[in-house]
Formats: structure tokens, sequence, C-alpha cells
């Protein structure tokens, strides 16, 4: 795969500043002492005092995200940082808030009521997790799968061990930053100080270091107190960092590539380490990498879905793709539809009219014009909409060596694969064997199919579920909501090594800091409120207010986030008066 560039554009050598970077991580060994002795009183503490810091920065954060996009003030598309900012983080903040909470009042950080047994392994109901996440996402929830063999018992007790007598060892983390959504990288702290009890140094990415004096903001007193530092600057300073003797552990969200540099080195006897598993750096190393993510459509039975049923779904797999112009790790990249189904022609023609109607953006991320060149090139037939040329779609790939189905574009091109199958059970079959065998990575993947289909086949979706080979697997969900709610686990599909990392190692956030996970399934309804009551899938939510057709998007998710940083019923009719109009 080839996921996004570690930095925007190649830049002049410059002396390192190794003397400050040395005082920063010499604070933080010496912090690490005081942070592992820190009573889970005081951490959440912490976690309540960040909220209003949270929302205090909220609107200066999002205006700054969207200038760096080009993005004018007002613009509608500032919505999708308001999600990927302030509001991300204060629900990762929340999330870690409701269980250390539990452990605090002495009950288990899951409760085991949530926890039963099937298939051999033990699956875990996660959200939703309060009253407020109830109303707030009504008809949403997750579970999490873990490893075959693990018993419900076993999940109970090894849940938060750091809380709960495991001792740990003061240590120094390093979060090598990422540069497209603004929450990865304080969520990516808070996961390194709270669920791995280290203290972090954070190397920004040059792609958003402007982010920085907000970072340090939010995090003000884990910096007063020496938990937390933060450093600027590209690969070399990253390589520095890596490579110091007081830097106990590493977690980089992004490019394989910067992985592989770290881990094997850049010269001529890079891939000789690698063949013989002898790394330059052998120091615990988590990750998360992107990869080509599809977006599966099961056929529906003859008259199931209606004309606003299409809409719907265009809408939602435009805005898989579409949010933040494609530059995500699970953007989607790949939407693979059923050969022999007539829906699927309906299915194009809405995507296509929906293309040609968004306001228009820019691919901003360093390198997309490049990339999506190289599409264009690659695909004479591709289908350009609007003057930005940045929606493209390919609607039928057919090589096996496509390079959209071999490298993560990180873009906003779409292609379309046609897969044969009778039936549902067919298609699915064929369709979770592409995703698995032919894309690459395993982070996330998204399954569509209506509720009376799933009814029907209920066997073959569930071996679909059960068989996609991903951290994250949305059913009627775009599999990027599991990065946004805090509670679920985020990483790749466990069982990729250091020679072959893939899509990363290890998952972070997940607040009840549960072990042995296999993946995230999460469930929307396949309609919004109260069409869903005639489709099987009832609920009290409208649409989404993430979905890019939102027409109320970016006043909901401001009044989300100020109600998610302090809980009031008062604040509830605004939030509900601008959600219904969306």
């Amino acid at each position: 795969m080839t996921p996004a560039p570690v930095s925007p554009t190649p830049t002049p050598a410059v002396d390192l500043d190794t003397a400050s970077l040395g005082r920063a991580v010499a604070d933080l060994r010496a912090g690490a002492e005081t942070w592992a002795a820190t009573p889970i009183a005081e951490r959440i503490g912490l976690l309540e005092r960040m909220l209003p810091r949270i929302a205090a920065r909220a609107a200066e954060m999002v205006a700054d995200s969207a200038a760096a996009k080009g993005l004018a003030p007002g613009s509608p598309w500032t919505a999708e940082d308001w999600i990927g900012a302030p509001w991300a983080l204060a629900q990762g903040v929340s999330a870690q808030l409701h269980v250390l909470r539990r452990i605090a009042a002495g009950k288990s950080p899951v409760d085991p009521g949530a926890v039963r047994e099937r298939d051999g392994r033990a699956v875990v109901d996660v959200f939703p997790a309060t009253r407020w996440d109830a109303l707030l996402q009504n008809g949403t929830t997750a579970q999490v799968w873990t490893t075959p063999g693990t018993t419900a018992r076993q999940v109970v007790d090894r849940a938060a061990g750091e809380y709960r007598g495991r001792a740990g060892r003061p240590a120094v983390a390093l979060v090598l930053g990422a540069g497209n959504v603004a929450a990865i990288t304080p969520l990516d702290i808070l996961y390194k100080l709270y669920a791995e009890g280290q203290t972090v140094i954070a190397k920004m990415n040059p792609v958003n270091d402007y982010l920085r004096p907000h970072f340090e903001h939010v995090f003000s007193e884990f910096v007063d107190q020496g938990w937390v530092r933060f450093a600027d600057g590209g690969a070399d300073v990253g390589g520095h960092l890596a490579g110091h003797d007081h830097v106990d552990a590493i977690h980089v969200t992004g490019s394989e590539r910067t992985h592989d540099a770290i881990v094997w080195g850049t010269d001529e006897r890079a891939a000789e380490r690698r063949r013989t598993d002898t790394p330059l750096n052998d120091k615990p190393f988590s990750s998360e990498l992107g990869g080509v993510t599809p977006c599966i459509v099961a056929p529906g039975e003859p008259g199931d879905w209606s004309a606003a049923d299409f809409r719907y779904q265009a809408e939602h797999i435009v805005t898989s793709k579409m949010n933040n112009s494609g530059h995500n790790c699970v953007a989607s990249q790949i939407l693979i539809l059923p050969r022999d189904w007539d829906g699927s022609d309906r299915l194009l023609d809405e995507i296509r009219r929906l293309l040609r109607e968004l306001p228009p953006r820019a691919d901003y991320y360093p390198g997309a014009d490049d990339r999506l060149d190289a599409v264009l090139a690659a695909h004479p037939e591709a289908e350009v909409f609007g003057d930005d040329r940045c929606r493209v779609l390919v609607p039928d790939l057919a090589g096996v060596d496509d390079m959209l189905l071999t490298d993560e574009v990180f873009g906003s091109a779409l292609g379309v694969v046609r897969l044969p199958g009778a039936d549902a059970d067919a298609f699915l079959r064929e369709a979770v064997n592409f995703a698995n065998d032919r894309l690459p990575g395993t982070l996330g993947a998204t399954l569509i199919v209506h509720p009376r289909t799933e009814r029907a086949h209920r066997a073959a979706v569930d071996s679909a579920i059960a068989g996609l080979r991903y951290g994250t697997v949305g059913v009627n969900a775009w599999c990027a909501l599991g990065f946004l709610l805090g509670y679920t686990p985020w990483g790749a599909y466990p069982g990729h090594t250091r020679q072959d990392i893939g899509s990363g190692i290890g998952f972070v956030h997940n607040a009840y800091l549960l072990e042995d996970i296999e993946k995230t399934v999460l469930r929307s309804p396949f309609a919004p409120a109260p069409r869903g009551l005639f489709t099987g899938s009832p609920s009290l939510s409208p649409r989404p207010p993430y979905f890019v057709t939102n027409r109320t998007a970016l006043t909901t998710v401001e009044r989300l986030t100020r109600f998610t940083a302090a809980p009031s019923a008062a604040r509830l009719p605004a939030l509900f008066a601008s959600a219904l109009r969306g």
C-alpha cells in the first residue's frame, strides 16, 4: 500500500536541537515516576479539568484546521473539523472518565452483564455506555469481539489491569503524530498515559503542527507536571527521538514507511535486517497504518430498496469517501457491488448525482495532486466531478494489478468492483474473500445490507461479519465511526508482525482497556428516523451529522461538542432542534 506521506514536502536539512529534545525526554523520565504514582482520583480530576479546556479552544482549533485546508469561514465542510478535532477528543476523554469512575467506585471496568460467550469467544457490548449515548446516537451499537478461546471471565478479570493491581513500569513513550485528523495525536497521547501508564513526547506532524499550541493548552496540567512534552520537526526529529536511550516505546499513526525506516533503517542493509528479523530498533512499537478500505453493498431482495434508500446509502458512501477529502486511513476506496443486482446501477447513479452537487473543496493533503494524477493516467474512463477535480469515480475496475486495488490513494478517488453472486449468500462469500485476499490493509471495512436481506440471509450475513479480517467492521455504519466513540478499540486486525507490518500492530482508544481484542463490530440504522420504521431498523436518529449532505451539520456538531464537554439536559432542546433539521 502507499499510505500518507510523513511530511508535506522535503525541507532543507537543519541542525537538530538535540539539547532541547534531550531536556524534554529527561523531564519525562523524571515525571514517569510521579505519573505512575498518581492515584486514580487525581487522574480522574485531570480529565475532568481537561474537558473545559477542550471546549474553550474548540472554535479556534476548528478555524485553524479549516484555514489550513483552504476552507472559507463558515464553510459547511468545516463540520468535519468539529467532528475530527474537539468532539472526538471530548468524546474520548468522556469515555475514559466513565470507565475510571466505575473503577474508583469499586466496580468492574466493564459490567459483567455486558460480556457473554458466543462461537468460542467472548463478545463485549461496549456502546452505548451511558444514557446520553443511547439518546444522542440512538440505534448505534458496538461490540468488541475477542480472540477465539477467550472466556467471559477472562475479559472481566483482565480489563484495566493498570488500575487493578497489575504493577506498571514507569516509562517514556514517543507518539509520532498524524497529519490528517486533528484528534489522532491527542487521543494517542491519552492512550499512552491512561492505558499504558507512560509519559509522552509527541512529535507533531509537519502537516498540522499549527495545532501544537491548542494541544499544549488542552494538556497544560500534564505539561506542567512533566508528563507530556511536544516537539516539532520532520523525520529527522522523529528518528532521533525513536533512537533515544530514554524513550522506551513508540506509537505511530500514518505511514508504514515511517515504521520500516525506524525499525529496519533505510540503508542498503535494511532488506537483510528485515529478512533476518534483526531490527535496528527493537523497542515496543504500536502503529495504525491504513490500507485500501472496502465498502461492500449486499444485494437486496426484489422491491426492498426504495428510492429513498438508494439516496441515503449513496450519501453514506460518498461521505465515507469525501470526508476530509478522502484523507482518512479508512476512507472507502473500493466499492464492492453485486454484478447481478439491478440496484447497483441505481446506487451508482445516486452517487454520481451527489458528487456533482457537493460544494467545491480541494484535496489539501501534500502529494494528493500527484496521486490523483496517477489515478487519472491509469484510468482514461474515470469520471471527474466538479471544477476542483477532487471527486474521481472509476466505475468498473477489472485488472488485478490496478493501482486502486494495490495502493492507498489517500485522496478523493473511488473505484468500483463488481463481483458475481446470484443471491446475497453467494455474493457475500465472493466479497469477503476479495476484501480479505486482494486488498492490502486490515484496519476497517463497511458492509451495507438491508434489514430484510439480513433477516432472509442471516447465516450469510453473520458469516460475512465474522469472516472479514478487519479491526473494525461497520454494518450500515462507516467503519470510521469506531475511531470516534472512545469506547471502541481502534487498530488493525491482529496478526501483523514488524516484518510484515500491514495496517499496524495494537489498539488505541479502548476506554474499557480490554485485552485479547480481535475486532469491533459497529451497527447503525439502515435508514434514519422516521423512515427506519418501514425498513426494519427503527431508531430515533435522524441523518447523522457527519454525513456530507447534512444541512445543519456545522451547528449540530458544535452543539454536540459543547454538550459532550459539559452534559446538561438544558442543552438538549437546541441540539435536537438542529439535528432534526439535518
